[in-house]
């Protein structure tokens, strides 16, 4: 069993950002932070039931929307990689003032890629788990990729991204091309796993590949078969959960 709290937190663009606290009913083997994907949220799928799941195995995480999503402030337009990163950093500042040290980061797809940047800058991290991620940011272009002109050309496009309309800068797609995780992933110094399913048609298990071939030891990588990119079939993200759980044992602070 679980109890999931509403939380906020100032971000880094000055926005208050809504997350999700999901707390064991039991004894806390650990604290941790989630990192969504490229516009899911923290409601998503992905997101609450590996989160829940962790929870009821008693790792505590703190999941939260990133700005301009769901209940957190601003324009989503306003945000960019970076931002993404650092606001993943500062939900770890706010735990830690909460009493709940962060050991644990979990990032879905493009949050995957925003752990592997963010984990250099928390200190007292233990472990880093990242699932259908990306080994380059600018990999989210291909969901954009008819607007690349205009967006370049003009400053900014409307485009539609899964039903919803959004805005992206020209600021946005400079931060992609920019973003290089080969350091981070190189001098991570922290326990990692990788997790991907081959059959992913949304980030392909190459990512995988060069994510874990870049990345020194303790590595570990799983092949999560039979899963989805967004890990919406039954018992796909309650497994990854699972995983996790089992894999970062060793590395909670009890």
């Amino acid at each position: 069993m679980t109890t999931s709290m509403k939380v906020s937190f100032e971000g880094t663009t000055g926005e208050m950002l809504s997350g999700m606290l999901d707390v064991p009913d039991g004894p806390v083997r650990g604290w941790g932070v989630f990192s969504h994907g490229f516009t899911l949220g923290k409601d998503s799928p992905a997101a609450s039931r590996i989160c829940k799941g962790l929870a009821s195995e008693g790792v505590g995480m703190l999941r939260f929307d990133n700005v301009g999503l769901g209940g957190s402030g601003g324009e989503w337009s306003q945000g960019s990689f970076s931002h993404k990163v650092a606001d993943t950093v500062r939900a770890t500042e706010f735990m830690r003032a909460e009493g709940r040290t962060v050991s644990l980061l979990v990032g879905h797809s493009f949050g995957g890629a925003a752990v592997l940047a963010a984990a250099r800058n928390i200190p007292d991290l233990r472990a880093v788990a990242t699932v259908g991620a990306p080994f380059s940011p600018k990999h989210v272009e291909h969901v954009f990729d008819s607007a690349m002109d205009k967006i370049l050309n003009e400053g900014s496009a409307e485009v539609d991204l899964g039903g919803k309309r959004v805005e992206i800068r020209r600021h946005f797609v400079e931060d992609l091309q920019n973003a290089d995780l080969s350091d981070c992933i190189r001098t991570l110094h922290k326990p990692l796993m990788v997790l991907h399913s081959p059959t992913d048609n949304t980030v392909g298990i190459e990512n995988a590949s060069t994510i874990f071939q870049t990345a020194r030891h303790p590595r570990s990588f799983v092949s999560i078969e039979g899963s989805d990119h967004l890990l919406t079939g039954k018992g796909q993200a309650a497994r990854v959960a699972r995983i996790i759980s089992a894999w970062a044992d060793q590395y909670l602070g009890s």
